[in-house]
């Protein structure tokens, strides 16, 4: 059924900035952005694909928010947090089942080591992108947008990964599908583990506080995409190995958290 507030929308058209078409730009660079974050095996040229739609969708995206008048990080915040909830986070036996019957730590080995050649993966690709942007000068521009869909689907990828690590050492995290995305992102920001007996470390909605973290977190993983800006081939280098290097030091941290709240069993 159509409500009022539906219809009324409907009658009138819906200039550049306002909330339904910058909704419309929002839902397709979360569904890209999905889709990529759970893109562990997919095909190089599919991948490198994806992300250049993403990086359109981008453009489009940031046209709407500029005539809102919001900020690049206040925007890249806003964009992200509409996508976490539709993070693909598996449950315990959706992992096992999908990773051979591995539990405890060597599920956790794996899939860390899926999400870290994910994130690597797409820093190659995001970084060989910015190479060729660079050695193209009229075409410097359209670079940024590129490194922008670097980060959001770098960022998915390791809040996915939180989200699974938490299964596989057994924390459950309370709350809906968007509270527990919620807590998850924050947990990202924070890189740390959420820790569900301190009511200070759930966050279940991002207020003002957890967005300010989420901005600083998102610009500061753009900072260092922006170093992929280099000739050749060192933008992909570069963007290859620095995500392969943060997502991993994400995951210690994270699985050392987890450790001291919940110990698993002995594997037999």
């Amino acid at each position: 059924m159509t409500s009022g507030t539906d219809r009324s929308s409907q009658d009138q058209p819906e200039g550049p900035g306002s909330p339904g078409t910058e909704a419309a730009a929002n839902a397709e660079v979360a569904e890209l952005v999905g889709k990529l974050s759970q893109a562990g095996d997919m095909d190089g040229a599919e991948r490198r694909r994806l992300l250049g739609r993403l990086s359109a969708a981008l453009v489009t995206a940031r046209k709407r928010a500029r005539a809102t008048g919001a900020g690049r990080g206040r925007w890249l915040a806003d964009v992200f947090a509409s996508i976490a909830p539709r993070l693909p986070i598996r449950d315990l036996a959706a992992l096992q089942d999908h990773h051979y019957g591995l539990s405890g730590d060597q599920l956790a080995d794996d899939l860390v080591r899926t999400a870290s050649k994910a994130t690597m993966a797409v820093g190659a690709i995001g970084g060989a992108l910015a190479a060729a942007e660079f050695a193209a000068p009229p075409l410097l521009l359209s670079a940024p947008a590129q490194l922008v869909a670097e980060t959001l689907v770098v960022a998915a990828i390791e809040v996915k990964l939180i989200g699974e690590l938490h299964e596989v050492y057994g924390v459950q995290v309370q709350g809906t599908g968007t509270q527990r995305a919620m807590a998850f992102t924050v947990a990202w920001t924070k890189q740390r583990g959420v820790d569900p007996l301190s009511p200070a470390s759930v966050q279940m909605a991002l207020g003002a506080a957890a967005k300010a973290g989420l901005r600083k977190r998102l610009l500061r993983t753009l900072g260092r995409h922006l170093t992929t800006l280099g000739p050749f081939l060192t933008g992909a280098v570069a963007g290859g190995a620095l995500n392969r290097i943060a997502t991993r030091r994400l995951s210690e941290a994270v699985r050392k958290d987890l450790r001291r709240q919940r110990a698993l069993p002995s594997p037999d």
